[in-house]
Parts: C-alpha cells; structure tokens; sequence
C-alpha cells in the first residue's frame, strides 16, 4: 500500500497543475529589468520631468512601453525620452523605432551604448482564469503619497508590484487584451504584467472606469499583440511556454521520484532475497536427497564388501594345511584381504552430512554465476546531454542540449576544472556580461547534469563577482585542484540565496564516437 501511495504522489507531482502563488524571487528578478520612462522638457536652463509611464526591457538595449507613453515626444522636438533603472546611478536618453498606435505599444532604444538592461522572457501561453498575477511599475499616485520630488523620478527607484488575477482574455479597443485585477495607475502604462514565474503576459495599458463603488479591472495588451509587434521590428525575444512550478514544487517531485526509486529498490531487494531463499530450500533438499542416498548407497557396499571378505577368509581358512589347496588358500585369502580394504575404504570415504551445506553453498554460487553483474553508470569521455522539462524549472534561460567531456578527475573538454563540494562535482560560473551566476552540477553516477541558475540584484551580483574575482580556477589534474576549487567555489555559493529561480536538469548518455572527425571543438 505504501509504495503505491509513493507511485500516486510522484505522479500527481509530475502531472497535475499546480496553481502556486508568485514567487518574490521571480518577480523580483524581472522588475530589474523594468524602467521609468520619462518625456523631459527644457526651458533652456534647467530640465524637468513633463509626465513618465513605464516600460521594460526586451533586449539589453531595447525597451517595449505603450504608445501613449511617449506620443507626446514624437509631436515635440524639445521633449527627450529618458530612461530611469531600477538599479544604479546612472540615467540614459532613448530613441523610438516603432510605434504603433492601433494596438497602443511602442519600441524604444537606448542611445548610450553602454547601458545595459536584463531582457524579460515572454510567457508562451496564458494562464487560465484566476490564475495570479503580478502588475510592475511606477504609478504617479505612489510617487506623490511618497513625496518624491522632480529630482527624485530622475534616481533609479524599485519599481512597485501589485498582485491581482487573471479575469479573462478578450478584444477590447480594436486588439487582443487581458482583463486583470492587479492595481495599476497613471504611470503604470507600459509596465509589464507578469504571470507567476516573472514571465511577461501582457503590456499593462489602461483601467476600466469606476464610480468608486465597482470592482476595479484592468487592461494589458496580450501577448498576441506583442510579438508580432516585436518579430516585425526584428526582435526574438525570450519566449517560454513551460508549466510554471516553484523550486519547491520540484524538491517535493524530486523527493517522491527518490523514494519511490528507493521503494522499487527495496521490492527488488526482496524479490532476490526470496529467490535466495527459494534457490536455498531448494538446494538443501537437493543436497540432502543426493548426500543421504550416496551415503547409504556406500555403508551398503562396505557390507558387502565386508561379507565377501568374511566368506573369502572362511574358505582361505578351511584350505589352510590340506594337500593340494594351497592355491585356492593363496588366492582366497588375496580376496579377502582386497574386500576387507574396500570395505574400509568405503565406510571410511562415505559422505559425511557436513557435506550437505558444502554442495548447498556450490550450488548457490553456481546459480549466481547466471545473474547480470551490477554495472555502474559512471562513464569518461563525450556525453550528450538532454533536457528533462518534468524536473526543470525554466523561467529565461535556454534549453539547448550539452556536450562536454567529462575525466574522471572532474576535467571537463580536458581544460575546465570542476571542484569537489560536498561530494558533488561542481563549477560556479559569475559572468560579467549578466546578472546571474550559475551552479553546473554532474553526478558521473546517474549521468545527471543539472544547473541552478541564481537571478541576482546588482548588489548581490557585485558582491559574488568580488568573491569570484579573489581565486583563480586551477588548471586540470594540477596537485589537488578539485578540492582547492570547491573550497574557493563555498566562498560564492555563501552568498546565494537559499533556492534558485530556474533549474535546468538534464540526463546524459556517452556520445557514440565519430569516425575520422573533421575537427574537434574544444569549449
């Protein structure tokens, strides 16, 4: 019964949709990539804010707002589009490249060519009615019960998040929206609104009109407008329509997959110890038969073995001294002698019952010798890796299959070191050019390659950029290298948060081997 509860639990985690609330890690990774943007005026002395709405990015330097946004700056050559972050001191102007009124969204770029955004990822479906979601921007009526001067709108400030629900999706103003209840406001327009992995529903644009006494609803431009919007001005944004499933969701699946592995190990544990015990029944009574029989089988040609001998002395010693019976005495008595040995020979080399548990235990050994030896999945060389979405968590990242060669010292493509760390095989990647680091983890065992990917704030990132840049990787096979790198890799994974925004896990299999390979990539 119990292990068929596991087998229903581990199903109903891979299976079953999980309508789970949003993670702040995620919404909190993709509002880093939301911005003010904001038409600036001059009066030829100083510049100042004429209104602002919101926007987020697409590309590193790409921006999707709403028409309405910035149709006051295409009117008006003195009015600049500025863009302000959520993160950093620095502040950048952009240009428009499309605008599209009948649909309200616009595309702008940024002019500074170093200045930066993290793109959002597009949700490839909608979530059913009711399904949360989480409205990013910044609405004036926050700015002003905050106080914030018109020196203020122009300093990164964290953009505000509202949560609401899905209410239904349907055309409204000549173009597909998606009705919600996530407070927005005046300044909110061009905000994204995002499902609950931080995945981009829908470019939040106007509110249904309310006496006060009404429900509040409000309107994003669906997704359905906005990538052909974006694929006809050249833009493949991230798109990714996987189920949405917290790292806790896939901890519980992961653990039922364990257990349930560990319950089919126990079934077949038992399975071969009640084979044993069958094989041994068997092979006891076998022995016991066979010992018994020959044993018996022997005492009975001792005696009469020994009889003969008796009769062949009795005759030997009635010839002895009577003329002309020396002959048969000689032979006789021979014969005799020849029964008595065999019969002692016999009674002396019949099977003792000790031998039972010896032919029991050849008999087992032998039955093993047809069973498959245990193999295990530990392999060197090229592995293909692919990508097992029911154990992944996908939010942006790319799913392409891995390649790598793998040593049995952790070199990886035999330059790559990977670092021993609480009995795993581990590389921390902290790059430079995005706001993420990355956990590569490989279990030669079960050929699993998995990465956890950490959304970091610009903070966070510099920090574990700073404890990356104080050690150097050391070179493959150079003195105790895996130890020495996990040891330097604790001082990054300290500083991650206790769970990652996206997993990827992959299952690998040795690479059939080429023959007469043009070239050899080495990564």
């Amino acid at each position: 019964m119990m292990r068929i509860l596991i087998a229903l639990a581990a199903l109903f985690a891979v299976i079953l949709p999980v309508r789970s609330a949003a993670d702040p890690a995620d919404i909190d990774a993709a509002a880093r990539g939301v911005v003010r943007v904001v038409l600036i005026g001059t009066d030829g002395q100083e510049v100042f804010p004429v209104s602002h709405g919101s926007g987020f990015a697409v590309t590193p330097t790409q921006i999707v707002t709403n028409a309405h946004v910035v149709r006051e700056a295409l009117q008006d050559d003195t009015l600049r589009i500025g863009i302000v972050p959520s993160e950093g001191d620095e502040a950048a102007y952009a240009r428009p490249i499309s605008v599209s009124p009948r649909n309200d969204l616009a595309l702008i770029e940024i002019t500074d060519s170093n200045f930066r955004l993290n793109p959002l990822t597009i949700a490839g479906a909608l979530p059913g009615d009711m399904g949360e979601v989480s409205a990013v921007g910044y609405p004036m009526n926050v700015d002003r019960a905050q106080g914030l001067s018109i020196s203020d709108i122009f300093r990164a400030q964290p953009p505000v998040k509202s949560r609401g629900f899905i209410s239904g999706a349907r055309p409204s103003r000549q173009f597909d929206t998606v009705l919600h209840t996530a407070p927005i406001a005046r300044g909110n327009s061009g905000g994204p609104l995002l499902d609950a992995c931080g995945r981009v529903l829908g470019v939040n644009s106007f509110g249904a009109d309310s006496d006060g006494s009404d429900a509040e609803f409000y309107f994003a431009v669906s997704t359905r407008e906005l990538l052909p919007f974006l694929r006809a001005n050249n833009i493949e944004a991230r798109t990714n329509a996987l189920p949405c499933r917290s790292i806790a969701d896939l901890d519980a699946a992961e653990r039922a997959r364990l257990e349930q592995q560990r319950a089919d190990a126990r079934d077949r544990l038992a399975a071969r110890e009640a084979e044993l015990s069958t094989k041994r029944n068997r092979a006891e009574m076998e022995a016991q038969l066979e010992v018994l029989e020959e044993r018996e089988n022997a005492m009975a040609l001792a005696m009469i073995a020994l009889l003969l001998a008796l009769g062949a002395g009795y005759v030997a010693y009635q010839s002895r001294g009577r003329e002309g019976r020396e002959r048969q005495m000689v032979i006789t008595g021979a014969l005799a002698a020849l029964a008595t040995t065999a019969a002692i020979l016999l009674w002396i080399n019949r099977p003792g019952l000790e031998e039972i548990d010896e032919r029991v235990q050849l008999a087992l050994k032998d039955g093993q010798a047809d069973d498959p030896p245990a193999t295990s999945n530990a392999t060197d060389g090229t592995m293909l890796c692919s990508l097992v979405p029911e154990r992944s968590r996908i939010t942006g990242a790319r799913t392409d299959d891995v390649e790598f060669e793998w040593g049995a010292d952790g070199c990886v493509n035999t330059r790559t070191q990977y670092g021993m760390n609480n009995g795993e095989w581990t590389r921390v990647f902290v790059p430079d050019d995005e706001d993420a680091v990355s956990v590569n983890i490989y279990d030669p065992q079960t050929r699993t390659f998995q990465t956890d990917r950490y959304l970091l704030g610009r903070d966070a990132m510099g920090q574990a950029r700073a404890a990356r840049d104080s050690y150097s990787p050391p070179l493959c096979s150079v003195g105790d290298a895996a130890r020495d790198l996990g040891e330097h890799q604790a001082n990054v994974l300290t500083l991650l948060p206790d769970r990652p925004n996206e997993r990827l896990v992959y299952k690998c299999e040795p690479k059939p081997s080429l023959m007469n390979p043009v070239n050899q990539q080495v990564k």
